[in-house]
């Protein structure tokens, strides 16, 4: 089997999909409506096919799709943030990648059942995660993607996971709806996500995605993106059912992704929304992130694996992951007509 090829893809009778080899990355994604329409749920980062995006890292180079992380996060210095938290905030590990090795690497095309896509990646000698595989299936009855991911360790270990769906958003504010049914509570960023870009309140707390308390006082809307403000925010959702929807008002659709949520007990929302100015983001970049995880806020396999404060409510922030047993989650994309 050629492992050049950089993109396969896959038609079938309800759609079609690419997966990329860098990251594994899928998108784009076609589906076709049962009434008859074809959307494309999936971002696709708007300086992929610029020249200058080859010397960004891995995970920014041709930034698309979904895609799996492992480990989860990236470590961020302890400075300005809260005593409960900058107490459990480590340095970053040697050679620690943002999002995982998984994240940055060309995987390889394996050998799969027709009608799949499926990709491995051996991780370095010194990883405690010997490979991981993903294995992506079109629904054949309906316009829905099925993937299985798989995490083969070398010795017991614990690590955060997580997915990474990036959504495409309209243009017209507010023009899409986060659908996320019950959840027990939301947290918001303790710190800055990016400086200059902020816009809910640090360290707070809210049981309502539509009122989160805001920086500047008052509450924001965060269930109707894009938002108003150019601003870059993280929201972490905990007690989810492991379903949520995204509804896109704009193109008379609706995504829902579903997921293994003893897997992943809590959903990171990552609101890309015009506030990163630097290169390659230029103030450009429009997406929603809707990425179940095993993970506090992304913050790195030192902060993961330490006594912080989510872990110490109660919900896990790292997987606990043995030879002996192996770890395999499945979850699903689909579209539907509003």
């Amino acid at each position: 089997m050629n492992a050049g090829d950089d993109y396969r893809g896959l038609g079938w009778a309800h759609g079609a999909l690419t997966v990329q080899r860098l990251g594994a990355m899928l998108a784009p994604v076609t589906f076709i409506l049962e009434d008859g329409r074809q959307v494309s749920p999936m971002h696709i980062a708007p300086w992929s096919n610029e020249p200058q995006a080859q010397a960004l890292p891995g995970i920014l180079r041709r930034l698309r799709g979904e895609w799996p992380c492992v480990p989860f996060g990236y470590s961020v210095p302890a400075d300005g943030w809260p005593e409960d938290w900058a107490r459990v905030m480590g340095s970053p590990e040697e050679g620690e990648e943002a999002h995982g090795h998984s994240s940055n690497h060309d995987w390889q095309w394996r050998e799969s059942a027709k009608g799949s896509l499926s990709l491995t990646l051996a991780y370095p000698a010194g990883s405690p995660v010997g490979r991981v595989e993903r294995t992506v299936t079109p629904d054949s009855s309906m316009p829905a993607v099925d993937v299985e991911f798989k995490i083969v360790v070398r010795h017991a270990c614990r690590l955060p996971i997580g997915l990474h769906p990036v959504f495409r958003l309209p243009a017209e504010i507010g023009a899409a709806a986060l659908e996320l049914g019950s959840f027990d509570h939301g947290r918001t960023y303790p710190h800055d996500v990016e400086t200059g870009a902020e816009l809910f309140l640090r360290n707070a707390s809210f049981t309502d995605l539509s009122s989160v308390p805001a920086r500047a006082g008052g509450m924001a809307d965060a269930s109707r993106p894009p938002l108003v403000p150019d601003t870059e925010e993280l929201l972490q959702i905990e007690g989810l059912d492991g379903t949520v929807a995204l509804a896109n008002h704009a193109d008379g659709y609706r995504v829902k992704l579903s997921w293994q949520k003893e897997h992943f007990p809590s959903l990171l929302l990552w609101y890309s929304n015009r506030g990163r100015k630097a290169a390659p983001w230029n103030g450009r970049h429009v997406a929603i992130g809707i990425e179940p995880i095993c993970s506090p806020f992304g913050l790195g396999p030192a902060t993961a694996l330490a006594d912080n404060p989510i872990a110490q409510s109660g919900i896990a922030t790292a997987q606990e992951f043995s030879p002996e047993k192996q770890f395999v989650t499945r979850y699903r994309i689909e579209a539907s007509a509003l």
